[in-house]
């Protein structure tokens, strides 16, 4: 199910995805793709992207896949995910227009049905997504953990 534009409606209008520029490209299917930058008032020393844009693309991007895994919007209300842990690895300067891109693995993914058909109502999953630059050098990668849970009657 393409659920892009619910994910563009919770997503993009954070401050700071706002700041940084954020944009989902598209979220189906389990899996999500979001861009951002250049972003200079999330530059660092050097110029490219800070860590804390870093972090941000890589939780758009993994929460972006979870609301794809929903077979459509209904199945998404209620749902509060928090972010619980990460852990990042930079690999080059993440300097211009990124992209980050995250699919859920299919462990992660039935986790997430059986949230969604209401069979539990608390989970924990990890979603795993790269940020690339204009030149498709992969410049991050990193695993967010979450903790999602469905809020009491709206199943």
């Amino acid at each position: 199910m393409d659920l892009t534009d619910l994910a563009r409606r919770l997503l993009e209008p954070i401050p700071a995805n706002r700041t940084l520029g954020l944009r989902v490209l598209r979220a189906a299917d389990a899996s999500a793709t979001v861009t951002a930058g250049p972003a200079p008032a999330f530059a660092n020393v050097i110029g490219s992207l800070h860590s804390s844009g870093l972090i941000a693309l890589l939780d758009a991007a993994g929460l972006a896949a979870l609301i794809a895994a929903a077979r459509d919007e209904a199945e998404f209300d209620g749902v509060v995910p928090l972010g619980f842990a990460a852990d990042l690895r930079f690999l080059a300067p993440a300097k211009g227009k990124l992209v980050a891109g995250c699919t859920l693995a299919g462990p992660a993914t039935e986790l997430a049905r059986g949230l969604f058909d209401g069979t539990t109502t608390k989970i924990r999953l990890s979603t795993t997504s790269e940020i690339t630059d204009g030149s498709g050098t992969v410049v991050c990668t990193g695993e967010f953990r979450w903790s999602v849970r469905r809020e009491p009657g709206t199943t």
